[in-house]
């Protein structure tokens, strides 16, 4: 803590360009300061300042000890400042964002733990299957999924999420298996986007990953219409792994081309480039990676 004290001293006397002007922002007695200065070159063994009675003039090394002093100080102050909002009460507004399943299967169910632990909270949850720009829309936090091109957000791994074919028994006992992509053209299918890509699936993966057009009998701005329609045998759709895991498990739904699928996707928690975020966000972050990670590794 002494030698702290002393890079401060320090880095205020050249601030304020004097010995009485750095003791009097730091409500020390001048002697002190002179003291402090003469102990810290002392320790050193270097002279920091050139002082005469007029003026005062730093050393080539006292310009070189200045620069450390401001990145260490810098440091400290962050290390403290960091750990006070660790400690701070989370109160008032926290707004996060999700895709509509994985934010209704997920992200709400840690979301209202949360805003149940912490009373003065106020949790918003925006269900929307576009991403939203988290600083115009005033969005505290976003769980999103694929690679984040903003390099202005923080991003928290917590998990992988894998594009899967999937068809009902009774519709594959009545059309037949798919052994490969090119089958596909032969088939129904449900897709669950816009009209642009609905009619083309990415398969493979590296120097084999290749669109495949499709026919959909059935289309859908909702995700779980398109699930719904695949489950009832109308065709084969295309599907996260975390949105059709209950139905795989039941044999509702079955797995189709495993060894066509594209590369997984990362699943991350996003917050705004900040040094020090907010107590909502920090609190709501450290709370949600871990139970995130364990929702989505449970599959």
């Amino acid at each position: 803590m002494d030698k702290l004290r002393a890079m401060q001293s320090f880095t205020r006397i050249v601030e304020r360009g004097s010995l009485t002007a750095a003791a009097e922002s730091l409500r020390v007695s001048l002697p002190s300061m002179v003291r402090s200065l003469a102990a810290l070159e002392a320790g050193l063994g270097v002279r920091l300042i050139n002082r005469t009675t007029r003026r005062m003039a730093l050393t080539s090394e006292g310009r070189e000890y200045y620069d450390c002093c401001k990145r260490v100080l810098a440091e400290v102050e962050h290390a403290e400042s960091e750990l006070t909002a660790r400690h701070a009460t989370p109160r008032g507004r926290l707004r996060v964002t999700a895709s509509v399943m994985l934010g209704s299967m997920h992200v709400a169910p840690v979301l209202n733990a949360f805003a149940a632990r912490h009373a003065a909270v106020n949790a918003e949850l925006l269900l929307v299957d576009q991403p939203l720009d988290l600083v115009a829309e005033g969005i505290d936090v976003a769980v999103r999924i694929g690679r984040l091109p903003d390099s202005a957000l923080v991003a928290i791994p917590v998990g992988i999420a894998r594009r899967m074919l999937c068809a009902s028994p009774a519709y594959l006992r009545r059309a037949g298996t798919p052994r490969s992509p090119e089958d596909l053209g032969a088939h129904r299918c449900v897709a669950s986007s816009g009209a642009a890509r609905a009619y083309q699936w990415h398969l493979g993966a590296g120097k084999q990953a290749k669109p495949v057009k499709v026919r959909p009998a059935f289309t859908s701005n909702q995700i779980g219409a398109a699930i719904d329609a695949a489950t009832s045998g109308l065709g084969i759709g295309q599907f996260l792994d975390y949105q059709v895991q209950a139905l795989l498990a039941s044999g509702r739904l079955k797995r189709l081309l495993v060894d066509f699928e594209p590369p997984p996707q990362p699943i991350n928690v996003v917050h705004p480039h900040a040094r020090l975020p907010s107590p909502n966000v920090r609190a709501f972050i450290d709370w949600a990676v871990p139970r995130l990670r364990s929702r989505l590794t449970q599959r």
